[in-house]
């Protein structure tokens, strides 16, 4: 297994300048190459797909070859995996109390 540090993803209360919105994913969000420390920044909105302790809690985005042995060790698995649109999947796991990202490109 191979991971590769993407970002850290925090949830916010306001917009932050430069955010784009995701309507089917109900959530505003940064672009991570725009803050000197890979940060995005998240607004989520109401009845969004993203489980409630997302919406509090901080993540940290791993770019993985292949996603299936993260997903198999994971605690649990609260989001995904689902194909976005440039065809990389995403899915958001829980493993040792902390929120992962892996996005998986093809």
């Amino acid at each position: 297994m191979s991971a590769k540090y993407l970002h850290i993803g925090l949830p916010v209360t306001n917009k932050k300048p430069g955010m784009t919105y995701a309507e089917p994913l109900k959530l505003w969000m940064s672009n991570p190459d725009d803050y000197d420390y890979k940060i995005e920044y998240l607004k989520f909105e109401e009845g969004g797909p993203f489980p409630e302790i997302m919406h509090k809690n901080p993540h940290v985005a791993y770019e993985v070859d292949d996603a299936e042995p993260y997903l198999k060790d994971a605690d649990e698995v609260i989001f995904g995996p689902v194909t976005n649109d440039d065809g990389s999947r995403m899915a958001f796991i829980i493993k040792d109390c902390a929120i992962i990202e892996l996005i998986e490109k093809k």
